[in-house]
């Protein structure tokens, strides 16, 4: 990722840091002036979902950051990494409304230097959903995070439950390597029309996304089945596949959909208390993710 244009810049009450070594060292004396801090990790592109995680995160923080890095090791060899969706100065406008306090944006060499060889691995959650479908992604969210949570010491740290799998597995991997640190769920933002708001939506055609719109008409169908009484996993499914293959005339091609525990991700066959019901799906070319929680 190249050194952003605007480093540097000092907007009214905004600061961008590029280099890894000053955002620790400013931060290292904002904790021992007793400052609460909040991360916000991002790859970019920020949408209205994004910006909710920067209203939930400001007031319980005296110092709000929002991390903008295209991880080249979540995305595998065949995946949208080249093509990525990038507007850092219409990100810098998103933050500074909502009241962010730093940017940190570091270039790919300051992340992963010359030599580089550390990885961090979570095990079993990752397993099934789209850690079945793409080979070593987690690994890269999670070796990228701990680097974030190092470099920028956050009390607490707020994440998106579209990526539910990701959340359980940064749950996982604090509780396990003892991070001082809160993790924050923030429940989905959506379209007016339902669909789960991602900044790979960009890439969907009219047609496409109208197709889309399937997805999330499935899991709230499912939904409504649960809240009549229904407790069956494989009932539950089939109503959110008859939804999309009715509602999307073929363009939505299913990668998988579960029915899981919402802290092991483990899947079901009978709900007794909670769970999530979670898919990911080809449409087009475009891999959109979705889930819902059963409470």
């Amino acid at each position: 990722m190249a050194a952003s244009p605007l480093k540097n810049t000092v907007f009214i009450k905004m600061k961008i840091f590029t280099d890894p070594k000053q955002i620790q060292q400013y931060v290292l004396a904002q904790r021992a002036a007793g400052k609460t801090i909040a991360l916000i990790p991002t790859m970019g592109y920020l949408h209205r979902g994004h910006a909710t995680l920067m209203e939930q995160a400001r007031p319980t923080a005296e110092i709000v950051i929002v991390s903008i890095f295209v991880n080249p090791l979540q995305f595998g060899p065949r995946e949208d990494l080249d093509i990525y969706p990038r507007d850092f100065e219409g990100d810098c406008r998103t933050c500074e409304q909502a009241g962010v306090d730093i940017i940190f944006s570091p270039r790919m060499s300051d992340i992963y230097p010359a030599g580089f060889q550390t990885e961090v691995s979570v095990a079993e959650i990752t397993r099934g959903l789209c850690g079945a479908h793409r080979p070593g992604h987690f690994n890269g969210v999670t070796t990228v995070v701990a680097k974030l949570f190092n470099l920028t010491l956050p009390h607490k740290a707020f994440f998106g439950e579209k990526d539910y799998q990701q959340l359980a597995t940064i749950r996982q991997m604090v509780n396990d390597l003892n991070f001082p640190i809160e993790i924050i769920g923030v429940p989905i933002v959506r379209e007016a029309d339902g669909l789960a708001m991602s900044s790979r939506n960009t890439y969907l055609s009219p047609s496409q996304r109208k197709a889309a719109l399937s997805l999330s008409r499935g899991l709230f169908r499912a939904r409504e089945a649960f809240k009549q009484g229904e407790r069956q996993s494989s009932i539950l499914q089939q109503t959110v596949r008859n939804t999309i293959q009715a509602d999307a005339d073929r363009s939505c091609q299913l990668e998988y959909l579960a029915v899981c525990d919402p802290e092991t991700l483990v899947e079901i066959e009978q709900i007794e208390k909670v769970a999530v019901i979670a898919l990911a799906a080809r449409v087009g070319k475009t891999r959109l993710i979705d889930n819902i929680l059963l409470p």
